[in-house]
This record gives structure tokens, C-alpha cells and sequence, in this order.
């Protein structure tokens, strides 16, 4: 076997890509003329997918974090696979983070010995956990690459779901399959995002997020390759909107459904009138990768960005109309509550609720030892329980926040890897749970207790549920999308 060459000049390529990818037309100048890469690397730059540098970086840190939890005979270390900080990845040496494991996992074992006063009487008692059976799954399979999105539409029994295959899905009666039969009672209709070609898994197409309209007549796509499009919900492309030059990883329609906000990793917000293929207005104000956005209402919208800020913007206005500062890491998500309030969620470990009408955060959410991925507002409905905010982090745990006074009211620890998705039912009285354990849990939002689980065969990427609450449908890694039938 030859021997894998990668010399500084693919190095300095990769570079190059990303200062160009990221805005930076100066230095991007610079530094190819001073790295003479028109003379030095033979590629394609055709073949060469959009950031290709922070995915090799990204497997690299995976790669090491794998090696600081075996011992150096390749053995695995006792206890829980262990998560480790990129700053420690990039500054210590292997045997050091290698004790840095050791010492997390310790402090776990000490932990689990504790009591912790968070977690609710109902869950201590020995009450049984209840496996969804067989019977109440339905599988749907045609993707060939992992499923990283779902929706059920407003309206119907219809489900979409957004893949790294290059195509979203729409599967008819989705929500009126028979679970027996393990099978979706209809043929899904695929959405191709390239460009009319068969579906490959190339890390350009994927379709990274999707959203329905209000009145479920139409569905928003967004892809890695910076595309835009909306479908009607037969399937037929209506608009196709270019805009972006980067991934598109946040899209929303308006509440009144006649705008799609996006956002990208090119830093921009871009709010588009679906009849028309120009946007209606571009928003430039943040200096890193948007990666969540959420309306208020049907003109204005928050965005969250890698530049650790949040941007209230309001359509007609040049500047944003609010900034919320206080995150010391990148923003991971954003969702408007009640009374004016926003939860956002970030990487600095805290989640925190803003209100229009002051600066600083009313309330500073703390608890979690590892990045906040997905903040959720429980629905205002007359069956449901007072407010709430639920917060999924990669520390394994769900959270669940009285919105009144900050206090964590309940800690969700039945995961045993990354949580990614978190759901409220839609009478407010269940929360659903997904991870990288390839489990579904679903908790009593009164009294924190597990009343189902679903052991799936993929890492859950996205939970939604069904407008009547009773089909909670789980977007996997393993490129299948489940429908559980949940009736107590």
C-alpha cells in the first residue's frame, strides 16, 4: 500500500479555499500570489467541496479525541466515551488529553454517586421504562445517505425529510402507515437538489434544512451548496432562489407564509417574496457563519451567528433594530417564546432568554458541562403546564427551564451520547428526546418521568411531531427516517 502523500502545498490550498469561502478577497489575493499556488498544486477545483478544509479538521479532532480514550495498547478505557474541549485538542499532547479522561471520567463516577437534586422524585422511584414495540414503528427507507431534517406538514399526513443524499423526500400518508407492516403506505416523492442529475452523496447537495409553509401548501429547501428552493407539496419546483455563495443551514417562513428567511455561512440573512427570484432584502450584519434563524413575526426575525452575537432585524430597516451580547462562544440556535422573549443556545455551555425590552440577558441558563445545541419553547396551550424552555446538549442531558425564574426545574439523563433534537408535543404535555445513542426518549413535561423510549439503528439528527400528537417522526444517520406511534 503507498503511503498517503499531503504536502504543505495541498495544505496551503485548502487555505487558500477557505480564506476565499469566508469573505476574505484580500488576503485570499495575498496568499495565493505569496504560496505561487498557480504553479504548485495540480486539482480540480471542481472536485473540491466547499469547506473542505474544516471537514478534514473536523476528522482530524475526531481521530484524536478516538485515540485520547484507548490506552496505548488500543484498549478502551474504563467508562463512558469522553468528549473533549477543541482548545484541548489543539494545545496538549495525546498523553495529556489522555489524562484529561481519565479525570472526566472520575469526576462522572463521583457524580453518579451524588444525588442530584435536580432530577425529580418521579424518575428516582423504580418506575418501569416503556420500549415502543415493534408494532408502533414505521420505517421509511429510500435515502442512501444520512437524513438530517424532518417536517410534518401543517395540514396533512405528510412528511418531509432533507438528506446528504443530494434529495428531500416527501412520503404521502406517512402519518396513516401501518406500523405492522414496517413500510410507508405510498411511494415518497423525491425532491432533487442536483440540478436534475441522480442523486449522489458528494457533500455539495445535501439538503440541510427544510420548512413548510403555514398553510402547507409549499416546502423550503436549503442546501449545502448555497440553493435555495421551494416545492408545492406535489412535489413540483416552483423557484429555485440564488443568492448565497455558502451552506444554507437556517430557513423559516414567515408566520403569515408569504416570506423564507435564510441564513448561510457566507454571514448573510437573506429574506425572499417566494414569486420572485430576487431576494427582497439582504442582511450583512454579522462577521461569521449564521447558523439559526426564527421569526417573530411577519417582518421581523432574530438570526445567531459563529460571531457569537444576535441580531434582531426588522424588514425595511438597514441596521438591526436589537443586539443581544453576552455568549462568549459561537450561537448554535434561536427560538422566540412568549411576551417578546428569545431563548438562544449556545456553545458556551448556557442557554439564556432575552426580552426586547432590556440589554442583558433576563436570565443566564446554567448547568450544562457541554455545549448547547437546540432550545425549544413549550406551546402556550390550555392543557399544557406554565411556560417552559428545553435545552438539548452535547453533555447528554435534556434540560428543562422555569421560564419565570431561570431554575432548571428537571435534568434528562437517560442519553448516553449527544443530544441533537429536542420537541415539544403539541398540547405542551410531552417532550421528545433524540441522540447519537440512537434513542427516542419521551418525558412528562410535569414530572420529568420517562414514559417511552425507541431504540433506533441510526444516530438521531431531528425529532418532530404531528399536528395531532400522536406520530413523533426521527430523522437518523443511518439514512432512514422512523414514525413512532405514540398513544398512551
Amino acid at each position: 500500500m503507498d503511503k498517503l502523500s499531503f504536502s504543505s502545498d495541498h495544505v496551503n490550498y485548502l487555505l487558500l479555499r477557505y480564506l476565499q469561502e469566508s469573505g476574505f478577497k484580500h488576503s485570499s489575493f495575498v496568499f495565493y500570489n505569496e504560496s505561487n499556488q498557480a504553479n504548485r498544486v495540480d486539482l480540480d477545483p471542481s472536485a473540491v467541496p466547499p469547506g473542505a478544509l474544516i471537514h478534514i479538521l473536523q476528522k482530524g479532532f475526531q481521530f484524536i479525541e478516538l485515540e485520547a480514550n484507548l490506552t496505548q495498547d488500543g484498549n478502551n478505557m474504563d467508562g463512558e466515551f469522553s468528549f473533549l474541549e477543541s482548545k484541548d485538542l489543539i494545545t496538549k499532547s495525546i498523553e495529556e488529553l489522555r489524562e484529561t479522561v481519565r479525570e472526566q471520567r472520575d469526576s462522572t463516577r463521583r457524580e453518579k454517586d451524588e444525588k442530584d437534586e435536580n432530577v425529580p422524585t418521579a424518575m428516582e422511584e423504580d418506575k418501569p421504562e416503556m420500549e415502543v414495540s415493534p408494532g408502533q414503528v414505521t420505517t421509511l427507507k429510500g435515502h442512501s445517505a444520512e437524513v438530517y431534517v424532518c417536517a410534518w406538514s401543517p395540514t396533512d399526513c405528510l412528511l418531509a425529510s432533507g438528506s446528504g443524499d443530494g434529495t428531500a423526500r416527501l412520503w404521502p400518508n406517512a402519518g396513516k402507515a401501518q406500523a405492522d407492516s414496517g413500510q410507508a403506505c405510498e411511494t415518497p416523492i423525491v425532491l432533487m437538489h442536483a440540478d436534475g442529475q441522480a442523486p449522489k452523496a458528494d457533500g455539495n447537495k445535501d439538503v440541510t434544512t427544510l420548512d413548510w409553509s403555514p398553510d402547507g401548501q409549499q416546502l423550503a429547501t436549503g442546501s449545502y451548496c448555497g440553493l435555495v428552493r421551494v416545492w408545492s407539496k406535489e412535489g413540483t419546483l416552483v423557484k429555485t432562489l440564488t443568492s448565497h455563495s455558502n451552506p444554507v443551514f437556517a430557513l423559516k417562513w414567515n408566520k403569515k407564509g408569504s416570506l423564507v428567511l435564510t441564513g448561510s455561512v457566507d454571514h448573510t440573512a437573506v429574506v425572499w417574496d417566494p414569486k420572485f427570484p430576487e431576494p427582497k432584502q439582504r442582511f450583512n450584519f454579522h462577521s461569521g457563519a449564521i447558523l439559526d434563524v426564527d421569526w417573530r413575526n411577519n417582518v421581523a426575525f432574530a438570526t445567531c451567528s459563529g460571531d457569537k452575537l444576535i441580531h434582531v432585524c426588522k424588514l425595511g430597516e438597514d441596521e438591526p433594530v436589537k443586539t443581544f451580547r453576552g455568549h462568549q462562544k459561537e450561537v448554535n440556535t434561536v427560538w422566540w417564546g412568549v411576551r417578546k422573549l428569545l431563548a438562544s443556545g449556545s456553545d458556551d455551555k448556557t442557554a439564556r432568554i432575552w426580552s426586547l425590552n432590556q440589554d442583558d440577558a433576563v436570565h443566564v441558563l446554567k448547568g450544562h458541562k457541554k455545549e448547547v445545541y437546540q432550545v425549544r419553547w413549550s406551546p402556550v396551550t390550555n392543557q399544557a403546564p406554565p411556560p417552559s424552555v428545553a435545552t438539548a446538549s452535547f453533555d447528554m442531558t435534556v434540560k428543562l427551564w422555569d421560564v419565570e425564574s431561570g431554575r432548571n426545574v428537571y435534568t434528562l439523563c437517560q442519553h448516553t451520547s449527544p443530544v441533537y433534537s429536542v420537541a415539544f408535543s403539541p398540547d405542551g404535555q410531552y417532550l421528545a428526546s433524540g441522540s447519537f445513542d440512537e434513542k427516542v426518549c419521551i418525558w412528562s413535561v410535569r414530572d420529568g418521568s420517562l414514559v417511552r423510549s425507541f431504540s433506533a439503528e441510526g444516530g438521531v439528527f431531528d425529532l418532530c411531531w404531528n399536528k395531532s400528537g400522536d406520530k413523533i417522526a426521527a430523522s437518523c444517520n443511518n439514512a432512514d427516517v422512523y414514525i413512532l406511534d405514540f398513544r398512551l
